[in-house]
């Protein structure tokens, strides 16, 4: 089968190899999935270059890269239902402590790591679920019914941000997000309430003025580090960071006097480590929200398998409007 690899921390360009590999065997309790698209997230672009603090040299001989994948179950290993066999499913964890991802045709993973879409879901969308649409699932009602509560959304126009604020609207919040200036009208379109330049200088008046002085109950964090002080300013007694981001600064400085007065939560959420009872819940309003139309995952690009290497510099260069994909089959 086809596939993209590499073997060494790199440049996108310099290390990622499309090759002709085995197409891998389906072992008990697993499915093989032939692939149709390949989500391409800044997470494994991250991994691909070696950044991760502690980490010198790739975790296997050969890596086929992403998380994040849709398609065709073709075949089912022993203790798998045989009815599972045509099924069309979206992946998560697909290359989480794996060394075989989904850039590439085909992909042999755990059954429950290839869950059935739900119908008229396009394969397109179910290739965006894994991390941006788990992510924001999770940190939108990780922590149970959101209606009436006003929910602050970081970066509205992001991947995430924007099926946060889809999802936020829908689960009967008022919603105010941050964006840039150009992402302003997208997360307007996707349900906020009020959109905010997140560079203006008085951003936490106008957060405090919008909620009346009582405050944000749930915050959706993508740069916590850089937003931790706005956010000890404007969160409400009680309320939650649910932060699942800080790649501007990872060594924040809390200011706890606002957090401990206001007894604060912060939540940080890793997705691939979520709980399987966590994960089932996710799942499960994801699919109650793409079913009844109010979630529209935004795609930025689909490119070929080929351009795989320009799919991870798209991701990493910003000012995208949704996810990047590739087309595997």
């Amino acid at each position: 089968m086809r596939a993209v690899c590499y073997s060494e921390f790199g440049s996108a360009s310099d290390v990622l190899q499309q090759s002709e590999v085995p197409t891998p065997s389906v072992n008990a309790g697993e499915v093989l999935v032939r692939l149709t698209f390949s989500g391409v997230n800044p997470s494994d672009a991250k991994a691909r270059s070696g950044n991760r603090p502690g980490v010198t040299k790739p975790a296997f001989p050969i890596i086929v890269p992403h998380s994040d994948g849709s398609g065709i179950i073709e075949s089912v290993g022993e203790g798998v239902d045989t009815n599972r066999k045509g099924q069309r499913v979206w992946i998560w964890n697909g290359q989480w402590q794996r060394p075989f991802g989904t850039a590439a045709e085909y992909i042999a993973l755990p059954a429950d790591q290839a869950v059935a879409l739900p119908d008229l879901v396009s394969l397109e969308t179910g290739a965006t679920l894994g991390i941006p649409g788990l992510t924001a699932a999770h940190c939108v009602f990780g922590g149970g019914d959101i209606a009436g509560q006003t929910v602050l959304v970081s970066g509205g126009s992001g991947a995430v941000g924007h099926n946060a604020v889809q999802l936020a609207k829908w689960g009967g919040a008022r919603v105010i997000a941050t964006a840039s200036e150009s992402g302003k009208d997208r997360t307007i379109a996707a349900g906020a309430d009020h959109c905010l330049d997140y560079a203006d200088p008085d951003l936490s008046t106008t957060i405090t003025d919008l909620t009346k002085g009582a405050g944000v109950d749930r915050a959706i964090e993508v740069e916590f580090g850089r937003n931790a002080v706005l956010l000890g300013e404007v969160m409400a007694p009680g309320g939650t960071v649910a932060a699942y981001g800080s790649g501007q600064d990872m060594t924040p400085t809390l200011p706890f006097g606002n957090y401990l007065f206001k007894a604060l939560t912060i939540d940080i959420t890793l997705i691939y480590i979520l709980s399987e009872q966590k994960r089932a819940v996710a799942i499960e309003q994801l699919h109650s929200a793409l079913s009844r139309g109010a979630l529209t995952p935004a795609i930025h690009e689909i490119m070929p398998l080929s351009d795989c290497a320009k799919a991870h510099d798209t991701v990493m260069a910003g000012k995208r409007s949704g996810a990047v994909l590739l087309k595997t089959d």
